[in-house]
């Protein structure tokens, strides 16, 4: 059951895609404020139609939202939606000027935009959030949220403590899952270690998990454990067989966002994920040859 925040927040949401659209609505449904902040035509429909969301978890409703193309006054909250690829450009509609006290909760890919925000917002607003979804935009304003969890978990070694035990309660109170932990590193890389074989041997071979996991299994354990590697060099906890264990729990219709990019001819987030794991391989001397035979694979084909 949703927990009960008496406060009406104010949360601006950059990039109102399959997941910061599915934040957006389900924050507006419980009671909050929010503003989306995306490129003219987007902002126009959502201002319009609001956003309508499809979900087993939550449902099928609409909620209204406000939308500009760049944000105008102080918020309690910005949520960072979009992909790394976009994330330079998008962050021009966020000047740091108008953010007030806000915390900014990137919900991306990858283990290093947190030091990119931090040198461009006050470094202790910068609270890294890790999202486990599957949430899909379909159209301007229209959500297809397919997983029957969403779960939050927020972060920030600089952020007061209390600040994230707050939004985590918004959160929380909006439907999802959400809590604050104690160490930004083990929850970035607990992500990583998990989405970076799934993303790179989903996309590599085009398949479903459920095909990958079977006919590239040993591929998979070798990412698996390379990635784990990585993780514990850079001060994260990891368990391969824990990892795979999830993989083989997935749904074997699931695919990645990258792979989805991919089928759809958009831009990878290759350098995010198999990029940034094969830089810190490299800072910490750990091997990790599968991984940069995928990546440089991906890469050859024009990805």
């Amino acid at each position: 059951m949703a927990n009960v925040v008496a406060k009406r927040n104010t949360v601006a949401v950059l990039g109102p895609g399959g997941i910061g659209g599915l934040l957006a609505a389900l924050l507006s449904r419980a009671g909050h404020r929010v503003i989306c902040l995306a490129q003219d035509g987007t902002a126009e429909a959502l201002r319009r139609t609001g956003i309508t969301v499809r979900s087993p978890q939550f449902g099928a409703f609409t909620a209204p939202v406000e939308a500009d193309t760049e944000l105008r006054e102080p918020v309690d909250a910005c949520l960072i939606a979009v992909k790394h690829t976009a994330l330079d450009a998008a962050l021009t509609r966020v000047p740091p000027a108008a953010l007030g006290d806000a915390l900014v909760v990137p919900l991306l890919n990858g283990v290093e935009h947190p030091a990119a925000l931090r040198a461009r917002y006050r470094p202790d607003r910068v609270a890294p959030a890790v999202i486990r979804v599957e949430s899909t935009r379909v159209g301007p304003g229209v959500i297809e949220h397919g997983s029957p969890f969403t779960e939050i978990d927020l972060a920030g070694d600089a952020v007061p403590r209390p600040r994230l035990e707050e939004l985590a309660a918004v959160l929380a109170s909006a439907g999802t899952t959400a809590r604050a932990v104690g160490d930004e590193t083990a929850a970035l890389w607990a992500k990583m270690a998990f989405l970076a074989p799934f993303a790179l041997l989903t996309t590599r071979y085009g398949l479903p998990l459920g095909e990958a996991r079977t006919r590239h299994r040993e591929e998979l354990q070798a990412l698996v454990a390379e990635a784990a590697a990585v993780g514990r060099a850079c001060g994260a906890p990891a368990d391969p067989a824990q990892a795979m264990a999830r993989y083989d729990a997935f749904p074997p219709g699931a695919k990645s966002s990258m792979q989805r990019d991919a089928e759809a001819g958009r831009p990878l987030e290759l350098d995010a994920i198999g990029g940034a794991l094969l830089r810190a391989a490299a800072r910490h001397a750990v091997a990790a040859p599968v991984t940069a035979r995928l990546v440089g694979e991906l890469r050859a084909a024009g990805h």
